[in-house]
């Protein structure tokens, strides 16, 4: 019941959106749907001719707010996420497009966030390269850490634009690449641009711990510093929001003087999952396969930071979970036992191949898979918080956590200990709760979509 009824308040508070100004294309305030190419016939006028196709700000930007970029010397932040409708990569859109030919858009080189320009790297200290089809130099913005377009390589630039794909999760590179590349823009005095994507979880709930204002790091990456790309401001695990969205909230909250333009999404609602888009999905890292790992990644993010294979390795990473001293059938009835709304467990074994974490590598362990019966009602961040407390209430001993990683993901100290101390995890959550409604009502001013 808890768990109903945070999905409840959540969908009460985020069904009230606002607009939100600082937008390209028409009419980004109620996100109205964009008329064919026959909008100006009577027929389109009645609606028979409507558009109502969900189209990336990519496809915004060449129809309709090329303005932009006209005659602008460009730098474009993106990878293989960065592509339109027909999965026509932006990279080649605005080198040789006849829209943005005509418009005088000058693509001068390109950056790339973890896991390189073509998304499939899973390493650290990523090399600068080459683009095959234009040539055009790409510069890495992923080494030990996320670190920013330096100033060095924004000399020639006249305008930044951004175009890469969220995933719904607080925990997620892109969005420190993207806050960086602002900070860039507005030390520079450069415009940045950002190309807004859908939020493949939909934006009609946030769930799950808030930062701690403690942990959280906006400031731009500088030698020795301690910037990580991810833990950059206090939002729920699960957040509810796009990357336009986000820009806009970092703009105002972190009182930044870029001067940003966020191209909205043509035709998107808010309670839109990505399947609903039926835009491409591309793999966003090489652990996303599919949109059920990317639901269930707020679950399981945190155990990146422990002695827990998360299924890298697997056809399905965050998908399961498991380890060498696992008691798998132990474990998942006491996750069932729970009753988590959306949700069930199943015992199982697997072994990871190749797994970018190095954990238990060629091993056949036992684990457990998740499984979504009802994406709409599980809620991932409270899943997440019942297998810390179900592990710790089995293997306290054997579990080992790495506590400031862990809390970067998952948010809290106090949740974390909470739960190995044997809380209740639905009570825990709920003692979060008001934070997470208050997050939501100030952050639906930055709302874009209804």
């Amino acid at each position: 019941m808890k768990a109903i009824k945070t999905l409840l308040l959540s969908a009460i508070l985020t069904g009230m959106t606002l607009g939100a100004g600082g937008c390209a294309g028409r009419g980004p305030q109620d996100n109205e749907p964009f008329p064919d190419d026959g909008a100006g016939t009577p027929g389109a006028i009645r609606g028979r001719n409507i558009d109502r196709r969900v189209r990336p700000g990519i496809t915004v930007l060449l129809d309709d707010s090329i303005k932009l970029v006209a005659g602008k010397r460009v730098a474009l932040v993106t990878n293989q996420t960065g592509i339109d409708e027909q999965g026509r990569r932006s990279i080649d859109l605005l080198y040789t497009d006849k829209r943005a030919q005509r418009a005088g858009v000058q693509l001068v080189k390109l950056f790339a966030p973890e896991h390189g320009a073509r998304g499939t790297e899973d390493r650290e200290h990523l090399a600068d390269d080459r683009d095959d089809r234009t040539g055009l130099p790409i510069y890495s913005l992923y080494q030990q850490t996320t670190v920013g377009p330096p100033d060095s390589l924004l000399q020639d630039v006249d305008v930044l634009v951004v175009d890469l794909q969220d995933i719904g999760t607080r925990t997620w590179t892109y969005v420190g690449v993207m806050l960086y590349s602002m900070q860039a823009g507005e030390r520079r005095g450069i415009p940045v641009v950002v190309l807004d994507r859908p939020n493949p979880l939909s934006g009609a709930m946030a769930e799950g711990a808030l930062l701690d204002s403690s942990l959280a790091n906006a400031n731009y990456p500088t030698p020795g510093g301690r910037t990580n790309g991810f833990a950059l401001y206090p939002m729920p695990l699960r957040h509810g929001l796009t990357m336009g969205e986000m820009a806009k909230l970092f703009q105002a909250q972190l009182k930044l003087g870029t001067r940003l333009t966020v191209v909205p999404v043509r035709n998107l609602h808010r309670g839109m999952w990505f399947d609903d888009t039926k835009l491409p999905w591309v793999r966003p890292s090489p652990n996303l396969p599919n949109l059920t790992s990317a639901l269930l990644y707020p679950a399981l993010v945190p155990f990146e930071s422990s002695n827990v294979s998360v299924g890298r390795g697997t056809n399905d990473p965050f998908q399961r979970f498991g380890a060498p001293w696992l008691h798998a059938d132990s474990v998942a009835r006491l996750l069932d036992d729970l009753s988590l709304t959306g949700v069930r467990f199943k015992a199982e074994r697997f072994t990871p191949n190749n797994p970018g974490d190095r954990k238990y590598e060629g091993r056949s362990i036992p684990g457990i898979r998740i499984e979504v019966t009802d994406r709409e009602r599980v809620q991932p961040a409270r899943v997440g918080a019942a297998v810390l407390w179900a592990l710790g209430r089995v293997h306290r001993d054997s579990l080992q956590i790495d506590g400031p990683g862990f809390d970067l993901r998952m948010g809290s100290a106090r949740v974390r200990e909470a739960l190995l101390g044997g809380a209740d995890p639905d009570a825990v959550l709920d003692r979060v709760l008001p934070a997470v409604i208050a997050f939501e009502k100030d952050a639906r001013r930055f709302y874009l979509y209804r």
